[in-house]
Formats: C-alpha cells, sequence, structure tokens
C-alpha cells in the first residue's frame, strides 16, 4: 500500500509516487555516441513547497556496486537538478504537470505534459543554453512506476539531429 510522504504539499500529491531516491542501470547512445552502459542516481524531495526538487546524477557502468549501495566518489558524467510544479486545474486525473531542468552542459530546459497514476508524459515547451552550451534543441521525457521500479525514457534533439532516442534507465527505490 503507498503512502503519502508526510509534509508534501496537497499541489504535489499527483507526484507522490516520485517521492524518494533511485538507483539504477541505463543505456544510452546517440549519433556520434557510442551506446554505452551508465549507472543512475535520483532523488525527488519535497521541502513543504508546492514543487518537488529533481537531481539526477549518471556515472559510467561499473563505477557503482550492481546492487546500488553507494554512488561514487568521481565526478559524474551528467548533472541535472530542478524542480517538479503541478500547475492548478479544475478537472481529476490527468494532471498538468512541468519539470524546469538545469544541467551544466549550458542548457535550461521546461518540459511540461501530465501525470496520470504512476505515469509522466513530458515534452520540451523551451530549451535554452548559454553561447557554448550544448546544442539541445527539444526533448520528451516519460517516467513510470512498474512493479515498485521506476523506469523512464529521454528522447532528445541535438547537434542537428531529430527527436529520437537517448537513454533509458531502469531504478530501484533505495529510500
Amino acid at each position: 500500500m503507498f503512502v503519502v510522504p508526510e509534509g508534501l504539499a496537497p499541489e504535489t500529491y499527483p507526484l507522490a509516487w516520485l517521492v524518494g531516491s533511485w538507483r539504477g542501470q541505463g543505456v544510452h547512445g546517440y549519433p556520434g555516441v557510442p551506446e554505452s552502459g551508465f549507472c543512475a542516481d535520483v532523488a525527488v524531495t519535497s521541502d513543504g513547497g508546492p514543487y518537488l526538487s529533481w537531481t539526477c546524477r549518471w556515472w559510467p557502468d561499473g563505477l557503482v556496486p550492481s546492487d546500488g549501495s553507494e554512488v561514487p566518489d568521481a565526478p559524474p558524467w551528467v548533472v541535472e537538478t530542478g524542480w517538479w510544479r503541478v500547475p492548478p486545474h479544475d478537472d481529476g486525473p490527468p494532471h498538468p504537470v512541468e519539470l524546469l531542468v538545469a544541467d551544466p552542459s549550458g542548457h535550461v530546459a521546461v518540459y511540461v505534459g501530465q501525470v496520470s497514476g504512476a505515469r509522466v508524459d513530458l515534452v520540451s515547451d523551451l530549451v535554452a543554453r548559454t553561447e557554448t552550451g550544448a546544442d539541445v534543441t527539444a526533448g520528451r521525457r516519460l517516467l513510470g512506476l512498474v512493479d515498485g521500479e521506476l523506469m523512464w525514457a529521454f528522447d532528445l534533439a541535438a547537434f542537428g539531429q531529430p527527436l529520437q532516442s537517448y537513454a533509458s534507465a531502469r531504478m530501484t527505490r533505495v529510500e
């Protein structure tokens, strides 16, 4: 039985299933980037405000123990931080949802979509970058809870390539 985490703002209840720490394995590849495995660590937290915080980090496969018991001291390959919001609406499910993310490759993105049950579908609404930032132009994300595990897929349009598969992962709740 699922219990809504204590102290969670009611606005974020549709995303309550996502709150916690997750670790697991994934694979990524893109034109010009050979396919390879990675280990991921995701934290979705609340400080009681009407949003959830998001931190996602990836390391090359082999740096994290296969049982996911710890994360390495090594710098991660990928880091992104952001916030989930569920805008006010009058209807029941699906609920509108927004994800705002930034990463040190020099770009930020705003994703919009919907959450229905334990599934979130998002598409980029805005992607901005610094002059030297990665040439990312669009993205699509799918997250879902399947048999207690967090599954996610991330499609990307970047470096002149059309929107296509970039990464996917399967993660287990560790907290």
